[in-house]
């Protein structure tokens, strides 16, 4: 493919499965949410108080669902807080077991800091509450005042967060994950009334065909959604809140990365139907695509744009509106439902995540510490107290009339109150001393490393200082348009950094670029001369010219001995150091072309002068407060072809 075809986005690449961050997708699908989320919260608002009776009536609407004599019958908020909340709960799920399986919390140390700062971020608001409403009969609702609404935190770390570290994102997200899962507990252990043991055995047992269907390895997710809603009427008849089924059946949902051989054979598979285009043939190819890629990944895809855009919203539009005037704001600030919610959010949520993260500390002597700087870990609490969905959905199961009102005040305020505190805190931040500022924000803990084979300047290709303080790391194909676009970006950034260094890694693509093999053992026979970049430039600049005649034309005009080059191409001289190369790329779980890593960081998002200027930047300021690199882990761990170093 020649470069005049080549694609303008530069965050394109040539893969045999997508490279996409999932995690990143994620967060990025939440922070856009949440202005959608504060979109439904004010329409609810302005519509309880235009048309108070109109509002009430309307959710109160009952719908019926029914087979011959049987049938269920709800208002349409009980719909939506039961069912569709099901499905919010089952993309928490999936996400949390994407982050078991591949991402930070991969390494099981760094799953004890998360999950103590998440108990106890709902421990101490509990406690506040209750010391706020004792003696009163709100004493009961004290499940509403703990747990943080990962769209609202997201979404306003986007907003006060864009000096804060990257490594927070997945700090919080794993909070509030912790959070999720115990608010679920809460709901179905202390807001669950008359429980029908039946009908939960039936539940229960339901479950476990489930785990025995997926034991068995079987992906139809037909096989699944049956038996998965067969549960929910099971805890719904129970008494039990059914949306518990959905969060379960995310965590039961394996998350992987695509393993190269996969991708090789579905491409094998659309060759062929290309070839001979038929029914069968179509079948074959596209379960061979959808194989290829994780269930967790394929779900969360599916469903993670309708959870964010449609579910939570409507669960906004449904239970945020209330009455609000003068007589009623000055009642609820007195009252100590209100008064406790806002306490808890405001000020027991960064008190519990710092102090748990702080004690952490203490205890191990300095061994589990956060993946940030405290200054971030305080912003990080802060933002934890963005108190909505789930506190919403225990407040309407735990409070009626004045109460529930107050309550969602008390949320309503935690959000403005959580909003100014972090804002605060990130000013405060700013306005230190450079090195000060780093250490707050950046700390000292290990690096969770994702390149599985340490660069080696006596073996890896290396252009720029040779102990630069930062190392780019490139996995290309000489052939991928992307890597062409890809080449002026990295000149550049070598330009604006003199500290850089990077490193080129093979990864030819050869189900998808057939020349791309040869490409690269043409820049080996001319490294075998001394003159590996000289080749490694014209490659990348005569992209759609790589065939025999073309590199030997190439080896001629850079003045190589062409006897030489010819027969280190015929003996396939280099073939060993680029299978090296592959090797190393698939412990790295490196599927696609340009893939880039910064200090053994993956690079995710697009690779821009702006974005890898920053990702250079970032790296270069840890290396500067001397924060080390952490473990590695390559393969698939969910497939057990996984390794370990340290570096």
């Amino acid at each position: 493919m020649s470069m005049a075809s080549a694609p303008d986005d530069l965050s394109g690449q040539t893969a045999c499965a997508g490279t996409r961050s999932p995690l990143r997708h994620f967060l990025r699908t939440e922070t856009g949410s949440a202005a959608v989320l504060v979109t439904a919260a004010l329409v609810a608002l302005l519509w309880a108080n235009a048309a108070p009776t109109g509002y009430a009536s309307f959710w109160e609407t009952h719908l019926s669902v029914g087979i011959g004599t049987h049938g269920l019958s709800l208002s349409l908020r009980e719909w939506i807080n039961s069912g569709l909340m099901a499905l919010f709960f089952f993309v928490v799920g999936l996400e949390a077991r994407r982050e078991f399986d591949m991402g930070e919390l991969r390494d099981r140390r760094r799953l004890a800091l998360p999950l103590a700062a998440g108990i106890s971020g709902m421990a101490v608001p509990v406690a506040l509450f209750l010391a706020v409403n004792a003696g009163h009969s709100s004493v009961h609702g004290w499940g509403a005042a703990m747990s943080t609404d990962t769209a609202f935190a997201l979404g306003m770390l986007a907003v006060v967060g864009h000096r804060l570290p990257s490594g927070l994102r997945i700090f919080l997200l794993t909070i509030t994950v912790v959070d999720d899962f115990v608010a679920l507990g809460v709901i179905t252990v202390a807001y669950s009334e008359h429980v029908d043991v039946p009908a939960l055995l039936v539940a229960v047992a339901v479950f476990g065909v489930v785990l025995l269907v997926r034991a068995l390895g079987v992906r139809r997710g037909l096989v699944y959604a049956l038996p998965a809603l067969v549960a929910w009427v099971a805890l719904l008849e129970s008494g039990v809140d059914p949306v518990v089924i959905g969060l379960a059946m995310g965590l039961i949902t394996y998350a992987y990365p695509a393993a190269r051989a996969d991708l090789e054979h579905a491409t094998g598979l659309f060759r062929m139907f290309r070839e001979q285009p038929t029914p069968e043939l179509a079948r074959s190819a596209q379960a061979g695509l959808a194989s290829a890629i994780s269930p967790n990944d394929r779900l969360q895809g599916l469903y993670h744009p309708w959870t964010s855009y449609l579910v939570v919203p409507l669960f906004a539009l449904a239970n945020t509106g209330i009455r609000l005037d003068a007589d009623q704001l000055a009642r609820a600030f007195t009252s100590p439902v209100t008064l406790g919610i806002l306490l808890a959010f405001v000020v027991g949520k960064p008190l519990g995540v710092l102090g748990a993260s702080a004690l952490a500390y203490g205890v191990s002597r300095g061994r589990v510490r956060p993946p940030v700087g405290w200054g971030a870990v305080a912003a990080g609490g802060a933002l934890a107290g963005t108190g909505f969905t789930v506190s919403l959905l225990i407040a309407t199961l735990a409070f009626r009339g004045t109460q529930l009102a107050d309550a969602k005040i008390g949320i309503l305020s935690a959000l403005v109150g959580s909003f100014l505190i972090s804002r605060l805190l990130t000013a405060v931040l700013a306005v230190l001393p450079r090195r000060l500022r780093q250490r707050a924000l950046l700390g000292d803990a290990e690096t969770l490393v994702d390149l599985a084979v340490p660069v080696d300047p006596d073996r890896d290709h290396v252009r720029g200082p040779r102990h630069a303080p930062v190392t780019v790391v490139e996995y290309g194909d000489y052939e991928c348009p992307y890597c062409g676009q890809a080449e002026p970006v990295v000149r550049e950034l070598l330009g604006d950094f003199g500290d850089v260094r990077y490193v080129w890694r093979h990864l030819p693509l050869t189900d998808v670029h057939v020349h791309a093999q040869l490409a690269a053992e043409a820049a080996e026979a001319a490294a075998a001369q001394g003159r590996y970049w000289e080749m490694h430039d014209l490659l990348l600049s005569h992209q759609g010219e790589l065939r025999l005649g073309h590199l030997r034309t190439y080896a001629d005009a850079l003045g190589l001995d062409a006897e030489r080059f010819d027969r280190d191409l015929r003996s396939h001289r280099g073939a060993a150091r680029i299978a090296e190369d592959v090797e190393s790329a698939d412990l790295s779980q490196v599927a696609g072309t340009p893939t880039f890593f910064v200090n053994g960081r993956r690079h995710h998002g697009a690779y821009d002068i702006g974005s890898l200027s920053a990702a250079v930047r970032a790296a270069r300021e840890r290396a500067s407060i001397g924060v080390r690199g952490g473990v590695v882990r390559g393969g698939n761990a969910s497939r057990g072809g996984g390794v370990e170093r340290t570096v």
